[in-house]
């Protein structure tokens, strides 16, 4: 144990003329270097700190005003009208100090105060400049004057060299939309799903609420608004989230894949040693907010909040509703393998292990032979089952002794770790790989991932990695940001030796990673096992497509003078009409990050344009010409929605809040009631590239990531996720059930691959020269040239040369 390994260190033997007192140097070094280490980190800590808390000024600059108040005294011009007189006349203790001093005091109080107030004037003017989002919808390409001013004052706002959370003060409060242009678009967005009497009705339930309940639920959560951060991100994560009862594994937490194409290491305690020392260096930064902050259009920041919880953090299950636990400064982290918790230190010598020692460390375990305790083995299906028999078994078996302790080294620790031992990975030689993949990220085998962690790390034997994340924390762009860093710093810039084992030297004098002791009684045992087959039920119902669209991707849609977004998302309206035969309420997630404490926002994309669109591709009387026509109008009206979801103009967030005031006011709403009640059959979310400076795809084709994806939101429904992988690729996540008999993942995603090259074949440039056909563009000069089956052919003379 680390416990008895370190009491070497301290020795004592008790003679009769004393005690003979026997210390380690190498101990007294390593306790020396921990302190120095805390010290340092604090340092550090308080430093950017103040950093942040001054921005976008800078320490450097009170000195500068400090200065120019002092100078004011010996050129006898007063700038501050008087105020240093009066400071100066009323200072405390004025009496015992010369004139001279009161005046230097004066001015440098009267310095600081100016300085404070100019830090506080350029935060809001800030705030004011970033309150504006005429620019998002503005034409793309294409800027106007005001916008161009707009964009060069935020950038002289902003500052130079901003750390992580330098903006956060400066991000405008999410805006509440009225009640009128809610319900307004609410109504517009069912319109192409109701039938006339359908939408009659729900127009009289929507005029009704409009005119008697808003009013009273509005005034109470504009009161939230000017008092909050954020009017919905707490509701949103407690009723959303943390008072779900039912199990979370597939139904909330989400996956995130490794590499596509490559496999640094086939070395599984190697790969897993540089990866989770890729983890704590983006952890440090993140502690001393050293990370860039993300701006859109590489200057408007965003929120960066959600960050804060990445790591040592915990969702405690409860009775009625969860908690997450956040702690600081976590020393180590649990690895799960072959039934068996094992707890491993992080930390020697005051600094973090290096790669070759985490990879000593966990080769370690990977050797390990000794079996599980009694009620070990699927200890982690408690996480991923119902959540009440886990709050109750955790009051009732781990309150207390061994489990206790165990339980608590788990849920403190930095995240969890995976060692599995089934490889996995996509293999193009496999026609499922990708599917099974991403079903053992998902779920697993239900009890080998602690899904209550912020996140699991999951580690293959044939060096493949993934995540398994818990959402109600933070969503998914938040986790792919780590995770994009992770990635690039394993393989461009920690590496592995030529026998494919971490670099660096071995220590041998590390202590051997510690089991975690279980006291399990058969009670327990059996809720245990009741979740584990709750879950496996769920787990084995999840029908799951992973699917790579290569014939093209953003560049070629781009060519089209349209959104990649706008055109993946008709695509699949057309893909779930030729599926379902029916159009259904579809959910795609938008970030509203510009605003502070900012989550997430829903676009309703199946809008009345779609719907045209799409029975005009289904009309075989109807010409390309005019699909066309209505493929520009739908992904118009979708751009124009996403970005008012963008903008804090969105439907469902609004509508969800009233409906919180509601039950705090037991105020009754059928409007509200079956608002919230209506299912998400199609629910889509991108995973978006972040950070495109870590990876020069140009270069390094084969370094791209597969993204990531989630369960099915309805019984009889789809979920979609999906990455624009540079400009030649697009990588489908799909998932559906297999107990609902009208749903078929792989069916789908045959669909979908179907609906993009139809809506690619609609485009022909303006010159009538160039054409596209089945994924290939064709280039027609003089009639003479055209491509056929990938070749260049010649036509002269009505005969073909390649």
């Amino acid at each position: 144990m680390a416990e008895a390994h370190q009491a070497v260190g301290f020795q004592f033997t008790v003679r009769p003329d004393g005690v003979d007192l026997k210390l380690s140097q190498e101990v007294i070094k390593n306790i020396y270097l921990s302190g120095v280490t805390a010290w340092k980190k604090k340092a550090i800590q308080f430093k950017n700190g103040v950093l942040a808390g001054v921005y976008p000024a800078s320490p450097s600059s009170w000195l500068i005003v400090v200065i120019a108040m002092m100078s004011s005294l010996y050129i006898r011009i007063d700038p501050s009208l008087g105020m240093i007189d009066a400071i100066k006349d009323n200072l405390p203790q004025r009496d015992y100090m010369s004139v001279q001093t009161r005046a230097v005091l004066s001015a440098i109080l009267f310095a600081t105060g100016l300085w404070l107030f100019l830090i506080y004037l350029l935060r809001y003017t800030l705030k004011a400049l970033l309150s504006y989002h005429g620019w998002i919808f503005e034409s793309h390409g294409k800027m106007s004057t005001s916008t161009k001013v707009w964009l060069s004052l935020v950038k002289m706002f902003s500052g130079r060299r901003p750390l992580l959370y330098s903006f956060q003060a400066s991000l405008p409060r999410l805006p509440v939309p009225s009640v009128d242009d809610t319900i307004h678009r609410y109504l517009e967005s069912v319109r192409p799903l109701l039938d006339g009497e359908q939408y009659n009705q729900m127009e009289i339930l929507a005029n009704d609420f409009k005119d008697s309940k808003a009013t009273q639920l509005q005034r109470y959560l504009i009161l939230k608004s000017w008092w909050a951060t954020n009017y919905v991100s707490d509701w949103w994560e407690e009723y959303i989230y943390l008072r779900g009862r039912s199990p979370i594994m597939v139904n909330s937490n989400f996956y995130i894949m490794d590499l596509l194409y490559m496999t640094p290491t086939h070395r599984q305690a190697a790969r897993a040693g540089n990866v989770v020392h890729a983890m704590l260096q983006y952890r440090r930064k993140l502690e001393r907010g050293e990370h860039a902050p993300l701006r859109a259009v590489g200057t408007v920041p965003m929120c960066s909040t959600q960050m804060e919880r990445m790591f040592n953090t915990t969702r405690i299950p409860g009775i009625e509703t969860d908690i997450v636990q956040h702690l600081t400064d976590r020393k180590h982290l649990i690895v799960y393998h072959k039934g068996r918790f094992f707890q491993v230190w992080l930390y020697t010598g005051g600094r973090h292990l290096l790669p070759s020692e985490l990879e000593t460390q966990f080769q370690k375990i990977l050797n390990d032979t000794s079996e599980p305790q009694p009620g070990e083995l699927k200890l982690a299906a408690l996480t991923a089952g119902n959540r009440v028999p886990w709050a109750r078994a955790r009051i009732k078996y781990f309150s207390l002794g061994v489990n206790k302790v165990s339980l608590d080294a788990i849920e403190s620790a930095a995240f969890f770790l995976t060692l599995d031992d089934e490889p996995q990975g996509y293999d193009p030689a496999k026609t499922n790989s990708l599917d099974s993949y991403a079903k053992s990220l998902l779920h697993g085998k239900c009890y080998d991932r602690w899904f209550d962690k912020s996140f699991t790390l999951i580690s293959y034997p044939n060096g493949k990695m993934g995540i398994n994340a818990e959402h109600s924390w933070a969503d998914a762009p938040v986790v792919g940001h780590m995770w994009e860093y992770v990635l690039a710093t394993d393989c461009f810039h920690l590496g592995y030796t030529e026998e494919g084992h971490c670099k660096g030297d071995v220590n041998k004098g590390l202590p051997h990673p510690t089991r975690l002791q279980w006291q399990i009684p058969k009670e327990c045992q059996e809720i245990i096992g009741t979740s584990y087959l709750s879950a496996k039920q769920i787990a084995d119902d999840v029908d799951f497509h992973g699917y790579l669209f290569s014939e093209f991707g953003k560049g070629l849609i781009k060519k089209c003078r349209t959104s990649p977004d706008a055109f993946i998302q008709l695509a699949l309206q057309l893909a779930q009409f030729r599926d379902q035969g029916v159009f259904c309420l579809t959910y795609e997630s938008s970030m509203t990050r510009m605003f502070r404490d900012g989550r997430t926002e829903t676009v309703r994309s199946c809008t009345s344009e779609a719907v045209a669109f799409v029975r005009a591709m289904e009309d075989a009387s109807g010409t390309n010409v005019q699909r066309l026509a209505l493929f520009r109008r739908a992904a118009d009206k979708h751009q124009n929605m996403y970005r008012l979801a963008m903008t804090g103009s969105g439907i469902d967030r609004h509508l969800f809040c009233l409906y919180i005031v509601s039950k705090y006011l037991g105020v009754d709403s059928p409007f509200l009631e079956k608002v919230l009640s209506e299912p998400w059959k199609l629910s889509t979310s991108q995973t978006p590239q972040q950070q495109l400076n870590l990876v020069d795809i140009n270069k390094f084709p084969k370094y791209v990531g597969a993204g990531g994806g989630f369960g099915p939101v309805a019984d009889d429904g789809y979920g979609v996720s999906y990455i624009i992988v540079g400009e030649n690729l697009i990588t489908f996540h799909i998932s559906s059930k297999f107990s609902s008999p009208d749903t078929d993942s792989c069916r789908f995603g045959q669909h979908i691959r179907k609906a993009m090259l139809d809506i690619q074949g609609l485009f022909k440039p303006e010159n009538d020269k160039k054409m596209v056909e089945h994924g290939k563009l064709v280039q027609l000069e003089n009639g003479k040239k055209m491509v056929e089956h990938g070749k260049l052919v010649q036509l002269e003379n009505g005969k073909k040369h390649i």
